[in-house]
Formats: C-alpha cells, structure tokens, sequence
C-alpha cells in the first residue's frame, strides 16, 4: 500500500457517513482496478473489524471487473434497517436492490484456487437479501470507473433476509419480484444480470485468493440485482416478495449522520 492508497480510503471512509458526501478527491485519483483494490483493502484495514462479505458480478466484456467489500456489518432478518437515504424535493427514499446472498460455510485461503463443486458445497445457506445503496460522489461531479471501485460502487449495506432453498436459489436465473408498500405494488420482470445468480461466486473466490485474500466463514456474497435500484419510501412498510422463493417486510430509518 501506498501512502497516496492510505489517504484515498480515510478520505472515502468519512464520506460514508458525511451528511454530504464527496467521495471524489482531486489530488488522489486511482488510476487502475489495482489501485482501487489497494484503496479497498485499506479501507477493510483502517475498520478493523471483519466486514459483511462481498459484491459482485462476472466480469465485464468491456474488461470491468465488479466487486467491492461490504464494509459495515449486515442487518439480519429485522423490520427496523437503518440506512442512508436518498435526498430528493419530494422526501426521502431508500435505494435498494433486490438480490440473493450466498453465505460462506468455510474460510476460503488465499493463493489456493477453487473448482466450482468445492464452492457450492462450501455455500453453507442462501438469504433474500437487499443490497443498501449509496452515492457518495457529488451530483456535479462525472466520476471514473475506477474512482467507483475504490468507493465501493455505491454500496452502503447489506439487508440479510430470510432463508431461501439453496436448489432454487442455484436456479433462480429469472424471478418476478414484486415490491409492495401503502397499498401499492410494482412487480419486475427479475432477470439476473450474469445469467445464473452463483456464476460471479466462482469468478469472484478465485479472483480474490489470487490477490492475497482470505475470505471468512459467515462472510455473504451478493452477484447482482434482478432489477436495478429500486427506490421506495422512508419509514414505511415495505414487502417484497421473490416469486416461488420467499417475502420479507422491511421499514427503512434514517441513520444517524455526522454534521
């Protein structure tokens, strides 16, 4: 790590919880998907504190790779989710994104490789899970891809929902998901944006042992959302039900800022 790593991530640790974010930093730009890494394992260090898991897709045609920490620890299974929300003209909104989490039954070492029937059967349980959005970058400001990547590619949080069938969950390529609240109800033609939800866990567990890192027992792992950021309203009852799979019910709260 570098000085200029070590600075990138204390400066974008603190727009995580600053009541105007700008995550950008004119003197220190990543400047390739190494330093953005560099930038997010520092971050993971400067916590110290084991973090939720992971996000991530298969990587990109355009040579992309998606994947970040999710730094704060998960929300599990509770109606009451705090999270930063989304300031508008007509109020606040949280921004969320319909996803499945694979959790870890096993520590994965680094600098070891792994075929993909030693993954599924090391895949301990499979949750409906939210993914807790954020952006941090100012709304003037045109950000990088790789600025993204260091930042975390706007993730805030992860919402741990109920258990769902591990067997439907590996063939849960495409699910209607319907998002209802104050008698409303929208429904998504879910389609999973790597064709097979588990197909980024493979790419993902190997990417990362080969840069060093071990992944944890109890760590979760989201690989994308069946449709895109969904914005639903504050300090209201939100259900949301995965076709076949399961439903939750969830109220989103303000967290607390720092001035």
């Amino acid at each position: 790590m570098t000085n200029l790593h070590t600075l990138l991530a204390q400066h974008l640790l603190t727009q995580r919880s600053a009541t105007s974010p700008a995550s950008e930093l004119a003197d220190v730009k990543p400047q390739s998907i190494d330093d953005a890494f560099a930038v997010q394992q520092q971050m993971i260090a400067l916590l110290n504190q084991d973090i939720a898991g992971w996000k991530c897709l298969t990587p990109l045609e355009n040579g992309q790779l998606i994947f970040a920490p999710i730094l704060r620890r998960a929300v599990v299974e509770q109606f009451h989710c705090p999270i930063i929300p989304f300031a508008k003209s007509s109020g606040l909104q949280a921004l969320i994104e319909p996803e499945i989490a694979f959790v870890l039954g096993q520590d994965f070492a680094a600098y070891q490789s792994y075929n993909h029937q030693q993954i599924d059967l090391a895949i301990s349980a499979t949750h409906m899970a939210l993914e807790l959005i954020q952006s941090r970058f100012s709304a003037d400001y045109t950000a990088s891809y790789v600025e993204k990547l260091a930042d975390g590619l706007s993730n805030q949080g992860l919402y741990l929902g109920p258990q769902i069938d591990k067997a439907l969950a590996y063939q849960a390529n495409n699910i209607n998901i319907t998002v209802s609240h104050d008698g409303e109800a929208r429904t998504f033609d879910g389609a999973h944006p790597c064709q097979s939800p588990q197909a980024p866990i493979y790419w993902l567990i190997n990417y990362l042992t080969s840069k060093g890192v071990n992944l944890k027992k109890g760590q979760a792992i989201i690989t994308g959302s069946y449709c895109g950021v969904v914005k639903v309203p504050m300090a209201a009852q939100i259900d949301i039900e995965y076709q076949g799979l399961g439903k939750v019910s969830v109220q989103f709260e303000q967290q607390t800022l720092k001035a």
